[in-house]
C-alpha cells in the first residue's frame, strides 16, 4: 500500500515542555553516534502529542537527531502504527478485523464505524471528533472482538456497546476501557475455574483498567505532564530523577566544555599487558575555514554527504566549511577537531565523510 504525506500541512511542530524532556531522555538511552536510534519513539511522541505525524514533526525529529529528512520519512511511512492525515479530535477508533474478532463480530463493528463516523477508514466524521481503521491483530484475541480507542482497549464488544461508547466520548465522557461484558479480563465468562483464591477482595476493575482509569489519558492527547518523567538508565539521567522536575537542559553547546585533566599515573615497571594498550586520542587541529563560499562560487549541497541533514549543513557552514573539498582534506587530527564540535562524536568516521566528500569534489 503506497502511503503518502496528507495535502494539508501545518507550518511548524514543536513538543510541548514535558515531551521535550522526555524526548531528549530516550535519546540518552543510545551510545555515543547510535542516537538515531531513538528515531520511532520520538516519533511516537509527536503523534501522541498531537494525534497524526505531521510533516513538521517528522522534520523535526530528524533535526533533532542529525538526520537527513528522507530518513525520518522513510522510517513514517513505512510503519503503520504512524498516522500520517488527520485523525479525530476526540477519539481514533481501530477495529481489529483478523480472524478471532471477524469470527466473532468484528465487521459489526466496521459497520458501527461506517454508520456513526464516515463511509471511509481514515475519514473524519462530519464533526471532526472521530476517524477509524480496520487493523491486524492487536494480541487480545481471548477477548474477541476488541477495538483499540485512543490508548486503551475496550475488548468483548458488541456493536450496540460500540455505538453506546462512541456516544459517550462524543458527550465527553470516557467510559472505562477493558472488558465490556462483565469479564474482569481474560477468564471464562462464568468466572474463575482456577485459582478462584484471587477472586475475593481484588479490585474491580484489572491492571490495565485501573492504570488507565487513574492516569485520565485514555483519549486525551499525551502532553507529557501525566506521570513523572523518569530516566532510570545510566549516570546521564540522574538515576531515579524525574526530569520533569529537573532544570531544562541549557542549548545544545557545540563545543564541548573542557574538563581538568586527570593525574599523571605512578610510574610502573613496563609489562607484557602495556605493550597492547590502546592508543592515544589523536590531538586536535584545526582545519582549513572559511567564512563564506569560495569567491565566484556557490556553496557546495553538504547534505549530499550520508548523515549530513539540515541541521549539520547550517552547523557545518558554521564552523566555517562550504565545500567537498575541504572536508575530503580533513586530516585525523582536523576530524578530531570537527567530531569534538558535533553533538554526536564519531559520525564523521562513521559514515565516511572523506571519501563521500572526496568523490562528490571530483564529480563537481
Amino acid at each position: 500500500m503506497l502511503r503518502r504525506l496528507h495535502p494539508d500541512q501545518p507550518a511548524s511542530f514543536a513538543f510541548t515542555p514535558a515531551n521535550q524532556a522526555w524526548a531528549e531522555a530516550q535519546i540518552t538511552k543510545y551510545p555515543e553516534g547510535r542516537q538515531a536510534s531513538a528515531i520511532i519513539p520520538l516519533l511516537w511522541r509527536a503523534q501522541e502529542q498531537e494525534g497524526w505525524l505531521t510533516r513538521p514533526a517528522i522534520e523535526h525529529v530528524a533535526d533533532m537527531l542529525g538526520l537527513a529528512h528522507i530518513r525520518a520519512l522513510e522510517v513514517a511511512t513505512f510503519y503503520f502504527m504512524f498516522q500520517l492525515q488527520p485523525v479525530g479530535s476526540v477519539a481514533h477508533l481501530q477495529i481489529c478485523g483478523t480472524t478471532s474478532c471477524m469470527i466473532c463480530g468484528a465487521e459489526d463493528l466496521v459497520a458501527v464505524c461506517k454508520e456513526k463516523i464516515a463511509p471511509k477508514a481514515h475519514q473524519l466524521s462530519a464533526d471532526g471528533k472521530f476517524s477509524w481503521e480496520e487493523v491486524e491483530c492487536l494480541g487480545a484475541c481471548a477477548n474477541a472482538p476488541m477495538a483499540q480507542i485512543g490508548k486503551d482497549y475496550y475488548e468483548d464488544l458488541t456493536a450496540e456497546k460500540l455505538a453506546w461508547i462512541i456516544d459517550e466520548m462524543a458527550a465527553g465522557r470516557v467510559p472505562t476501557p477493558g472488558p465490556q461484558n462483565g469479564r474482569y479480563a481474560s477468564e471464562p465468562k462464568g468466572g474463575l475455574t482456577s485459582l478462584k483464591d484471587h477472586e475475593a477482595g481484588r479490585d474491580p476493575l484489572n491492571i490495565s483498567a485501573r492504570r488507565a482509569t487513574d492516569i485520565g489519558d485514555t483519549i486525551k492527547r499525551i502532553d507529557g505532564t501525566e506521570v513523572p518523567m523518569l530516566a532510570p538508565w545510566g549516570k546521564q539521567s540522574g538515576g531515579d530523577v524525574a526530569l520533569a522536575e529537573r532544570p531544562p537542559a541549557p542549548a545544545a553547546d557545540r563545543v564541548p566544555p573542557k574538563t581538568a585533566p586527570k593525574p599523571a599515573p605512578k610510574a610502573k615497571a613496563k609489562t607484557k599487558a602495556d605493550e597492547t594498550t590502546a592508543p592515544a586520542e589523536v590531538e586536535e587541529a584545526a582545519p582549513e575555514q572559511l567564512s563564506g563560499p569560495r569567491a565566484g562560487q556557490a556553496a557546495d549541497d553538504l547534505k549530499k554527504i550520508s548523515g549530513v541533514g539540515p541541521k549539520l549543513e547550517a552547523l557545518l557552514n558554521e564552523l566555517g566549511f562550504w565545500h567537498y573539498d575541504q572536508i575530503a582534506a580533513w586530516t585525523p587530527a582536523e576530524i578530531a577537531w570537527v567530531d569534538a564540535r558535533l553533538k554526536f562524536k564519531g559520525r564523521i568516521e562513521r559514515d565516511g565523510w572523506i571519501a563521500q566528500a572526496a568523490t562528490l569534489a571530483a564529480a563537481r
